[in-house]
């Protein structure tokens, strides 16, 4: 029997992730493959993004898959799959997921569900716009470098060439080895997952930053709305800087829209009407945001609001 390809993506929160593993899945539209979603909220809003008939989909939130809290989830949810005969899982780890013990996770795998496996590669999406800024706030972005096989330098589109060479210059000293591939929107020749990437292997597997305690504060905002689209966007520009991220759908005076926000870049998609608003925010500045979050909604936004842990 053949194995399965296991492929692990990883990079910051907003890297774009999402958008090349749903590209990933296009390419192989009538291939049987098999999905672990990981986030760090209780909401897992990326996981509705990727839905399809025929996807074995697996979600596991509140926490890293490389942290103690969550890796025996993961463990488990890779053995489950084993049990599929699938051609291909991907797995997408969280943001701020270190990806520096995955090998000694897989060989756990191994322990349980033996000769299936074939570990094809790490690979780690960079925000070219945020990335010299991030790295200096958080050690997890040079571990995804470093452990990677292949490296995307995603969101070219919005950088300037100079720009661009320096975050490309950073990640050549982070991993000289790990061919680094420029993209935007997560568009890029798929031939390299063809390679062997292990090829690329730069750094030995050490133990994952990842723990309970260097968790980032993640919050649900909610609400029926509709929201003023003025006055969220102005809600979510005065917020940003003291968060990581927030993403989710909301029902705004113009229909409903997929939000996301990464540093000072806000996206609005239109997309289908959901049961209720969700808005997923990962603080900077830990429970400290839950203040800012409640008065600037209440000086700027007229409908009602509720913020859960």
């Amino acid at each position: 029997m053949e194995h399965t390809k296991l492929f692990v993506l990883t990079g910051f929160l907003g890297a774009g992730k999402t958008t090349f593993l749903k590209r990933i899945l296009c390419n192989w539209e009538g291939k049987k493959i098999g999905v672990i979603q990981n986030d760090l909220g209780k909401v897992n809003i990326d996981g509705e993004l990727i839905e399809k008939d025929g996807l074995e989909l697996r979600e596991i939130s509140q926490g890293s898959i490389y942290c103690s809290c969550r890796k025996l989830d993961f463990v488990k949810a890779l053995a489950e799959l084993a049990q599929r005969e699938l051609q291909y899982v991907l797995v997408e780890s969280s943001g701020i997921g270190d990806p520096s013990n995955v090998e000694e996770l897989l060989q756990a795998v191994e322990v349980l569900q033996p000769d299936v496996y074939e570990f094809a590669g790490l690979i780690c999406l960079v925000d070219a716009a945020n990335f010299l800024a991030d790295i200096e706030d958080r050690e997890e972005l040079s571990r995804q470098v470093r452990h990677s096989n292949v490296i995307l330098l995603n969101k070219i589109d919005l950088v300037e060439p100079e720009e661009q060479e320096k975050v490309m210059e950073m990640l050549h000293t982070l991993n000289p080895v790990s061919p680094i591939y420029p993209a935007a929107f997560g568009q890029v020749d798929m031939a390299f997952l063809q390679e062997d990437l292990r090829q690329y292997r730069y750094v030995a597997g050490e133990p994952s930053l990842n723990s309970s305690e260097s968790k980032p504060k993640t919050l649900v905002l909610r609400t029926d709305g509709p929201v003023n689209k003025a006055e969220l966007d102005a809600f979510l520009q005065e917020l940003a800087p003291q968060c990581w991220r927030m993403k989710g759908f909301l029902p705004l005076d113009t229909g409903w829209h997929q939000v996301d926000v990464v540093g000072k870049y806000i996206d609005y998609k239109p997309c289908p009407a959901r049961e209720k608003g969700e808005l997923v925010i990962i603080s900077r500045i830990g429970p400290a945001v839950i203040r800012p979050i409640i008065d600037t909604w209440k000086r700027l936004v007229t409908v009602e609001m509720t913020l859960k842990n």
